[in-house]
């Protein structure tokens, strides 16, 4: 998939084009997806999808901005597996933010992307106020030549599927129903980095995976297998959250202590996968205590990961 920053005052070829965040690219995004990369092949185009970056809301209010699913790599993957041949990048600023509806059609749809057919959200806003909307989309397209499709919502046993329903079994601990909302079991991929080292002394050396954002989806103990070290997946039991009995950053980390691996694996980049909450995390009296407890949740993790075998191949997305 290519993958380029900003977008060209001309597009070179027309496109078949969807506009989103795609935070997570779950179940609703992949339908969404779907619909792209089969008109564009039906078109002979390339499916193109408009994304941003950071995400409106951390833009408008850092504070108040949801916890991302996935950070931009993540999602460019995910993207790419999905089917999409063209990403653009746009930076999200206070001129974007600016720009009139109209502007939008004109600029950036229409000369900058030459778009030739659209799919968006049923709940799709954009320009300046949030202005633009379907219906002002739809006229621009029967006048400019190009179509308009909207993608209605997908309800999951009522529920509709969402970036927020995510969000909101990840906080409360339902790995199972974030995983039917996904699609698959949520995940978080970085690179492992150096860190204290403390897991060692304690007698479970972890990996430390390096996170994006400051703000994860989810927090706790939890049983999960780990891609990226060898052609099939590794058990282990991760700790996502401040380390409150080490430090008091108030950073958030990611530590994965991997079963049965002895090897250093600095700097490879790793996928875990979360599949079941074991607990909240907490703070200990001392390190004797938090080390008994890593081993009370080591031999919970070994045994769930036991009950569920089907569970222990990588995942596909």
């Amino acid at each position: 998939m290519q993958v380029l920053r900003g977008f060209p005052q001309h597009a070179a070829q027309p496109s078949v084009l969807t506009i989103g965040n795609f935070d997570g690219v779950h179940r609703g995004h992949r339908a969404l997806l779907e619909l792209l990369t089969a008109k564009a092949g039906e078109l002979g185009l390339p499916a193109t999808v408009l994304t941003f970056e950071p995400h409106p809301r951390e833009f408008f209010a850092p504070e108040k901005a949801p916890a991302r699913l996935s950070n931009l790599r993540e999602k460019l993957l995910m993207l790419a597996a999905a089917g999409v041949d063209r990403t653009y990048v746009c930076r999200f600023n206070a001129a974007l933010a600016n720009q009139p509806a109209q502007d939008f059609i004109d600029r950036i749809l229409c000369h900058g992307l030459g778009v030739r057919h659209l799919f968006i959200g049923d709940d799709f806003r954009f320009g300046a106020g949030r202005h633009g909307d379907f219906a002002m989309l739809a006229a621009a397209g029967h006048s400019r030549g190009f179509g308009v499709e909207a993608m209605p919502t997908l309800d999951l046993a009522g529920e509709r599927i969402s970036s927020s329903a995510v969000r909101s079994a990840l906080a409360a601990g339902d790995m199972d129903h974030a995983a039917r909302l996904l699609g698959r079991p949520y995940s978080i991929a970085g690179r492992v980095v150096h860190g204290q080292k403390l897991g060692r002394t304690l007698g479970f050396p972890t990996a430390n995976v390096q996170m994006k954002h400051r703000k994860p989806a989810l927090n706790g103990v939890y049983a999960v297998t780990v891609e990226g070290l060898r052609g099939t997946a590794v058990g282990g039991v991760a700790n996502v959250g401040s380390r409150p009995t080490v430090t008091g950053s108030g950073r958030p980390t990611l530590e994965v202590h991997l079963f049965d691996w002895q090897q250093d694996c600095y700097g490879a980049h790793l996928r875990v996968h979360f599949l079941h909450k074991l607990r909240d995390q907490a703070r200990f009296d001392s390190l004797a205590a938090l080390s008994a407890q890593i081993g009370i949740d080591a031999v919970s993790a070994r045994r769930w990961l036991s009950a569920h075998p089907d569970l222990s191949a990588p995942f596909e997305g």
